[in-house]
């Protein structure tokens, strides 16, 4: 947020609101304030060499989960958090992607005309001679968003289904 102030140009930050809701995330925030991250650089927040899974917002800590369920089975996972989309930091993403061979993008977008689709792209046309299986997406159902709770929570992609999705990928 600091960052986007600063910035001369106009930026567009968004504030997920499901990370206000879950008591699971939580952070202890020095006294000062922290420098300004610079905008487009992403940052690694699990380092492993099994898939990489790329995400940005709130499902960057289920990412974090999903890797955590993986690592019971010895799988290590890279988990790439984007922090922003328009810069959108290639270099950590198709380093990654380098690193892993591969890559599963998880985004709560819908799965058809998401951000998952031109990150797969640039991964596939930029690295593909180091991927060792085509670019997986997951991403919320192409339907309207429902306001209904439980409706949204079907809507939205769960950790087993990212989890499963990982696991159908590793397989590859």
């Amino acid at each position: 947020m600091a960052s986007s102030i600063a910035d001369q140009d106009p930026v567009l930050y968004y504030e997920h609101i499901a990370l206000y809701r879950d008591p699971t995330i939580k952070q202890a925030l020095p006294s000062e304030a922290p420098a300004p991250l610079p905008l487009g650089r992403a940052a690694l927040r699990r380092s492993g060499d099994d898939i990489a899974i790329v995400s940005y917002g709130a499902y960057v800590h289920v990412a974090i989960r999903v890797a955590e369920r993986l690592s019971v089975d010895g799988i290590t996972s890279s988990v790439l958090d984007l922090r922003s989309l328009c810069p959108l930091d290639k270099d950590a993403i198709l380093a990654v992607a380098r690193h892993c061979g591969k890559v599963l993008v998880v985004h709560e977008d819908s799965r058809t005309g998401g951000i998952g689709e031109s990150i797969a792209a640039i991964i596939q046309e930029e690295a593909f001679e180091y991927l060792d299986a085509p670019v997986r997406i997951v991403g919320a159902l192409d339907t309207p968003v429902p306001y209904s709770p439980p409706l949204e929570e079907y809507f939205l992609p769960s950790d087993d289904v990212i989890e499963r999705a990982a696991r159908l990928l590793l397989a590859y």
